[in-house]
């Protein structure tokens, strides 16, 4: 059964991502560590003894559908409610409108708890706070005090209508059309799928988030627009009106998160009364909706990067019960009676130590993404640019590291159970058909890859890019001159890797200059996953330098030395792929004909 880490994530937050130095800095006004603490340390308790032990009712039921409702699994209604009740919608939502302003590092890291708890219930709130983000940034006020303080309060969800069934990462394509009315609102017309959460039994009144093309509008993205489509209209008095026109034809039969009632939505085809189409409002300016969307979007990239993180934390901690219970033949030096556990053989400790390393690299990944989106929030001019830049730059590799982490220690855990691994009911099975959608939805990890290096890499002229390289740099020497030999040959892997991330950096921003774009993609995968690795060794190693009084230091000293002195060596092999793989892919197409 899952168990929040609740210390090992106070320690990433306040030692590896930096926010006990802004706590101590006073950035986030009166926020303390006696509350930082508080706060999660209840969000855990919530996670370990409410969420998880529904888990399993959840994939074993999933939603169901009949005559267009949607019938959640036993249990999720009022867990759902208790969660809104505990104010966890409200977390990091505005204050004038019942939120908690709250760090956004808060946030992400009790999505953790959520995730790895139940990543099919947790899909609901993610999608609620990126609608609440997306409507608090750009709908008029009359939206905002109709909508804003249900949603952030959890009494309503939220979800966000983009893909159709001919327009997944080309929205440019899109069918779903609006239609102007005198009276200010729009009619909207089309079908979208995979729409998560898009009809459900757990709150009165859903929110969809709908991009539609308004007729005569420009060809491509640049003729989107957004509108908000409440499922109940709602009266000035607040009391609901009309069921509006839409609803859900069907939910997909998935590989994983059954839980989450995963729809197609029909807009506008009269079943409920009306011929005129689905009521709604546009949110933000006419044919600018792709703007107002990617203010959900990005934030849900990283929020989809840790629900990778929490499925390879739960699925580590599945395997470390398993391979300390577990026994099968004597491991090498095994003195005891009988059969040795598992995890003494070496093969097993050291799939198990690369499941940690990894989930611990990309926690501190995510972990330092929300804290620059934090910084660039409370700053201004040239700092919050910086800090802009910063966020900007790691949310692709957080959002793909993150997710290929789940889908990668999600596997690794099936192994360590063996045979046993393949049968459902040991439940090692649930996390990698969970973790598997992640790195396809927000946008698949190519296109992460794409986003990384073609606008990414060039903010500030590299500048940017370069500035992070060097604060690595200063972490490699810092482990170097601690002189503690516990460390290894941490440093000297640390630089080695450093070294091919700026070699392969370089040579990116060099093809992109030359407008070889496609040269620079062919390695743009491979280039992902070099920063990712290289940036675990480095927060890794930032952990084991901090003495956090807690008695584990050297526990993260051993991990780092084992990520570094085992996992780096793999940059050198990517940069090689980075550099020069662009020919043989060229050469190769004629394979694919």
């Amino acid at each position: 059964m899952y168990r929040a880490p609740v210390e090992e994530i106070l320690f990433t937050l306040k030692y590896v991502a930096g926010l006990g130095a802004d706590l101590a800095e006073g950035v986030f006004g009166d926020l303390d560590e006696d509350l930082v603490d508080a706060i999660l340390g209840e969000a855990g308790r919530f996670a370990t003894e409410e969420v998880a032990p529904l888990a399993e009712i959840g994939d074993r039921q999933g939603s169901t559908l009949v005559d267009g409702a949607v019938r959640t699994p036993d249990g999720w209604s009022d867990l759902y409610r208790n969660w809104a009740a505990g104010g966890w919608n409200s977390l990091t939502a505005p204050e004038e409108f019942g939120g908690q302003g709250l760090p956004h590092m808060l946030h992400i890291a009790a999505m953790e708890f959520w995730n790895a708890g139940s990543m099919a219930f947790a899909l609901a709130p993610m999608l609620t706070m990126g609608a609440v983000e997306a409507l608090e940034k750009h709908g008029s006020d009359t939206l905002k005090s109709v909508f804003l303080a249900k949603m952030i309060s959890g009494e309503w969800t939220g979800t966000m209508n983009l893909t159709e069934p001919h327009a997944g990462s080309d929205l440019g394509v899109l069918k779903t059309r609006a239609e102007r009315r005198q009276d200010g609102t729009y009619r909207i017309f089309g079908q979208k799928i995979f729409i998560t959460w898009g009809e459900h039994d757990v709150t009165d009144n859903i929110v969809h988030l709908v991009l539609a093309r308004l007729s005569g509008a420009p060809e491509g993205t640049r003729g989107i627009s957004l509108f908000l489509v409440p499922k109940f209209l709602v009266n000035e008095d607040g009391s609901f009106g009309a069921r509006n026109d839409l609803f859900c034809h069907s939910i997909e039969h998935k590989l994983g998160i059954h839980g989450s009632p995963t729809c197609t939505m029909v807009y506008g085809d009269g079943r409920f009364g009306s011929e005129n189409g689905a009521v709604g409002y546009l949110v933000g300016e006419e044919n600018r909706g792709l703007n107002c969307m990617f203010t959900m979007m990005n934030n849900a990239r990283l929020a989809v990067g840790i629900q990778g993180v929490a499925m390879a934390d739960a699925a580590t901690q599945h395997a470390l019960a398993y391979a300390r219970d577990r026994t099968q033949g004597k491991a090498p030096g095994w003195t005891g009676a009988g059969m040795s556990p598992i995890i003494e053989h070496p093969d097993i400790a050291g799939t198990l130590l690369t499941m940690k390393a990894l989930t611990q690299g990309a926690r501190a990944i995510a972990f330092a993404c929300a804290r620059a989106v934090d910084r660039a929030h409370v700053a201004d001019g040239e700092t919050a640019r910086y800090w802009q830049d910063r966020a900007s730059l790691l949310t692709p590799i957080a959002k793909s590291f993150g997710t290929d982490t789940g889908v990668d220690v999600a596997s690794m855990g099936i192994q360590i159970h063996g045979g046993m691994g393949y049968i459902e009911e040991t439940g090692a099975a649930r996390y990698l058909r969970d973790a598997r959608i992640a790195p396809i939805y927000e946008g698949t990890n190519g296109i992460q890859a794409i986003d990384l290096v073609t606008r990414k890499l060039p903010l500030s002229d590299g500048g940017h890019v370069r500035g992070l390289i060097a604060e690595l740099k200063d972490v490699a020497d810092e482990v170097k001159s601690s002189n503690l030999e516990e460390f290894g040959d941490t440093a000297g892997w640390l630089k080695r890797s450093i070294g091919d991330l700026e070699q392969t950096t370089e040579w990116l921003l060099a093809r992109l200059s030359e407008k070889n774009t496609a040269e620079a993609l062919a390695g743009a995968t491979a280039y992902q996953k070099l920063f990712g690795l290289t940036l675990t060794g480095i927060y890794l190693a930032r952990g084991g330098l901090a003495d956090a009084g807690d008695g584990r230091r050297a526990m993260r000293i051993a991990l780092a030395r084992y990520a570094a002195e085992n996992l780096l060596a793999e940059t050198a092999a990517l940069k090689n792929r980075i550099i020069g793989g662009a020919a043989s892919l060229a050469a190769a197409r004629i394979a694919l004909a």
